[in-house]
């Protein structure tokens, strides 16, 4: 009992490990601040805006320099890895990668999925696969924490005793510690040196950097981290020059704390580690971390994200440039995200900015231009736009039109009500900024949709929240000191900035909770609705042409189409999820396959959704390379040539052995007109429904027929009786070139004699012989025929592994030797989808939609 509890408790985990990882994170971040309150309890607002005011240009202009240090040396492992992997790119390249990973990861945490999103956007454009990618990622990472140890090393060797908060180590055990660290950092170095050449288990295998190009990672390693210390250091007042050795220790220890915990940014955690293990001012000490979270955090995200979106404008102002260089093709891909971080950071900087007092200088200058009611409403509205810009965010990521109409008005709106609200010309000037950068690249945003119409996105609405919190958190920290009572949130005065923001955080709280009931309660996931077939001209002008059977997969009802400008040809589609799939070839003459897949290749697009093409043939493969798809093998199709069809010789004997079978028992074959299958419908029925429960499973659509009176009223049909009742039929596809047979539906009653199918199987073959057909198509055997050498795709190897090992959950080895039984020619058949991340995604919407 106590076993299957925590089966059942494990498993419930795995389900919701996602929501699980979410909840995990923000409880660490609540206690972080809550840990951040408890350090500043004594500490007031007033002592931190004076320590604030008391930070010279001088130091702060230090701190810039050294961030941008710190930022540089970084670029350059990135150019060491990319050595290491054998896929050497220019320092521009490596650069851009490592600078706009770094400051993704640095302010957003979880840095395999946001910094190693932007390398694989950089790098791929560059022709690096993903496996070289995260090997990049990973050396990087390797050299990240061996400067991080490298440093805490040096500093407790060199330093004397360490006090980091309630922990005391005397210089002795400071030094063995650091000693200690120095030594782990040799065993790399030392593997290498004994010919290990690379580390991790078969199909995970991280490259071991040289010796020079270790010393080059580790140098610059060390260095990237001492510039980052150096760069809060400097802004730390009344700190002697020969404590630094311990302060990098403190801020090591705060590193690894931060990134260990998961904490976007380390938010709060980073903080919280520095004031308990570094001695000093409390309020001079908080105010240099303010300094350093908005030098070394927010600065080069701001950098960063408007430096790819004037990129990305700027290409697009200059169309005979588009796609000449990797980082304008990234870029294209970049763009939107960058945007949207700007957006999103001017709407954190309302919310924060609300919540905090006004000037009183300004708000005294103020009050003489307007009166109280006009500040009030200001106030409000300024913190109700910040909440409206992070909630406008994710329309923007996908590039939606109505979302950057919004932004820029929201912008706009933030810029006159920063004024407003306290002449507070610095948020104005950054909301203008921003609006002037998304004006620029107006261009990308062209996507037909609503806001807030499409399924909630958890990450953005988490994020969403997060910022309120923090906003809420710097309110109550700014006015631990003001007495509450219900009689705040009445007094409207000049300085009634408690009350303005107890008022202000309310209405966004009730703003953001009411938004997202709004998309969780009406938006859905993006459906396809069936079209109804094209004209019955297109039809047959379409069928004529196909050369393939499954284009009878149109009239299934379920399939949405798009028809040539000529009227000759379609391809029919349904989307699952946000993924587009479009079944089999194009219907129709080749000449107009260009068009049809252009066609719905723009109309994905225009819609933010994921293309992807399902047994397609090798014909459409150049096709694929136009449109920007990355073809993967998905299984082969078993081809018959009738005219070398026998069921004499050695290889046909279990077939004729079946055929007797099934024949002695009483069963004869024929083949019934269209015209006849409606008077056949309830013993078809009752044979199909037999064949289901027996199977245990459920009609399965998309790629195959299910059992529906009028689909089937469409085609000729096979027919197995035994003493005259049906015991097996399938429905028989011809193509429209008179060239393939085949067969949709195939279903036997569990009762039927044994070889009953295969028995069928061969007397249509001799029929669709005998009616001059040149071949017979069996159908997919999928995952067959994939490679599984060493140097073969990692997806052609996992397939291949689930043909051999997983006959327990579809049969695949079972189906294609059932087929083989026929002597068949193999014809590879192809899956098409975005590259990238977007391809596992897009796989799983498809597994979704054919197993339905």
């Amino acid at each position: 009992m106590t076993t299957g509890r925590i089966d059942a408790a494990l498993m419930l985990a795995a389900r919701y490990r996602r929501s699980l990882t979410v909840a995990a994170v923000l409880l660490v971040a609540a206690f972080g601040f809550e840990a951040l309150r408890l350090v500043l309890r004594e500490v007031h607002l007033r002592d931190v805006r004076a320590a604030l005011h008391a930070v010279d240009a001088t130091r702060i202009a230090a701190a810039v320099g050294l961030t941008a240090t710190s930022y540089l040396l970084l670029t350059g492992l990135d150019w060491v890895a990319l050595r290491v992997v054998g896929r050497p790119l220019p320092w521009r390249i490596a650069a851009a990668g490592s600078f706009t990973s770094y400051t993704l990861s640095h302010n957003l945490g979880l840095s395999l999925l946001t910094g190693g999103s932007a390398r694989l956007r950089l790098y791929g454009a560059a022709g690096l696969g993903f496996g070289e990618v995260a090997q990049v990622a990973a050396i990087c990472g390797l050299a990240f924490w061996a400067g991080v140890a490298g440093a805490a090393g040096i500093g407790l060797v060199t330093g004397g005793a360490v006090a980091l908060g309630p922990v005391v180590l005397d210089a002795a055990i400071a030094r063995a510690v650091g000693a200690g660290l120095l030594v782990l950092l040799a065993v790399l170095p030392v593997l290498r040196a004994c010919g290990y050449r690379s580390l991790g288990p078969e199909r995970l295998r991280v490259a071991l950097p040289s010796l020079p190009q270790m010393t080059a990672l580790a140098a610059l390693s060390l260095a990237d981290l001492t510039a980052a210390s150096a760069a809060l250091f400097v802004l730390t007042p009344a700190v002697s020059a020969h404590a630094f050795p311990a302060f990098v220790v403190a801020y090591a220890v705060a590193v690894v704390v931060a990134l260990l915990l998961h904490v976007p940014g380390g938010l709060g955690v980073f903080e919280t580690v520095v004031l308990a293990t570094v001695p000093g001012d409390r309020p001079a000490l908080f105010a240099a971390l303010l300094l350093y979270r908005l030098i070394y955090y927010l600065l080069p995200l701001l950098i960063a994200a408007i430096g790819i979106a004037a990129a990305e404008g700027w290409r697009l102002r200059h169309p005979i440039r588009r796609g000449l260089s990797y980082v304008d093709r990234a870029g294209q891909w970049l763009a939107p995200s960058a945007v949207t971080v700007l957006v999103f950071v001017a709407g954190f900087v309302l919310l924060v900015s609300g919540a905090l007092p006004g000037v009183k200088d300004r708000l005294s200058d103020l009050d003489d231009m307007l009166p109280l009611p006009f500040i009030e409403g200001s106030h409000m509205a300024g913190s109700l736009i910040g909440t409206a810009m992070l909630l406008v965010a994710p329309a923007l990521n996908a590039r939606l039109r109505s979302g950057f109409a919004a932004a820029r008005l929201l912008l706009v709106g933030g810029a006159v009500f920063s004024l407003l609200k306290g002449l507070d010309y610095e948020e104005a000037s950054l909301q203008l900024i921003v609006a002037a950068v998304l004006q620029y690249c107006r261009a990308s945003f062209y996507r037909e949709g609503g806001i807030l119409t499409d399924r909630p996105r958890w990450p953005w609405l988490v994020a969403a929240a997060a910022a309120l919190a923090l906003s809420i958190w710097a309110g109550f920290f700014a006015y631990k000191r003001t007495p509450y009572s219900d009689d705040l949130w009445w007094r409207f005065a000049l300085d009634g900035n408690a009350p303005r923001f107890l008022r202000a955080s309310f209405a966004a709280g009730v703003l953001l909770t009411a938004a997202s009931a709004w998309q969780l309660l009406t938006a859905s996931r993006t459906r396809s609705v069936p079209d109804a077939l094209p004209p019955e001209a297109v039809i047959a002008t379409a069928l004529a042409a196909s050369p393939r059977t499954d284009a009878a997969l149109a009239f299934t009802g379920d399939k949405s189409f798009i028809v040539s400008a000529a009227g000759d040809a379609f391809l029919m589609y349904r989307v699952q999820g946000r993924s587009w799939v479009v079944m089999g070839d194009p219907v129709g003459p080749v000449a107009a396959w260009s068009e049809l897949a252009w066609s719905i290749r723009r109309a994905c697009d225009a819609r933010a959704g994921r293309l992807c093409f399902y047994q397609a043939s090798e014909r459409m493969l150049p096709l694929f390379v136009e449109l920007g798809l990355q073809a993967i093998k998905y299984g082969e199709e078993a081809h018959v040539a009738l005219a070398d069809f026998s069921t004499s010789g050695p290889r046909a004997k279990s077939l004729r052995h079946a055929v007797r079978r099934s024949e002695a028992a009483g069963a004869t074959f024929s083949v019934e007109g269209a015209a006849a299958v409606p008077a056949l419908i309830p013993e078809l029925e009752a044979v199909s429904a037999a064949w289901l429960a027996d199977k245990a499973g459920r009609e399965k659509r998309f790629s195959l027929g299910a059992f529906d009176a009028a689909y089937l009223s469409r085609f000729p049909i096979a027919l197995v009786r035994v003493e005259g009742r049906v015991v097996a039929f399938a429905n028989i596809w011809t193509s429209g070139d008179g060239e393939e047979a085949s067969v949709d539906l195939m279903r036997h009653h569990p009762e039927a004699p044994y070889g009953t199918m295969e028995m069928m199987m061969v007397r249509l073959m001799e029929w669709a012989r005998d009616g001059g057909y040149e071949r017979f198509n069996l159908g997919m055997a999928p995952l067959s025929g994939m490679p599984s050498g060493r140097l073969a795709p990692v997806w052609a190897r996992l397939g291949h592994a689930l043909f051999a090992n997983g006959e327990r959950l579809y049969g695949f080895a079972g189906l294609r030797a059932f087929k083989a039984k026929y002597a068949p020619a193999w014809v590879s058949r192809y899956v098409a989808t975005p590259p990238g991340a977007a391809m596992p995604r897009t796989l799983i919407d498809l597994a979704r939609l054919v197993s339905a």
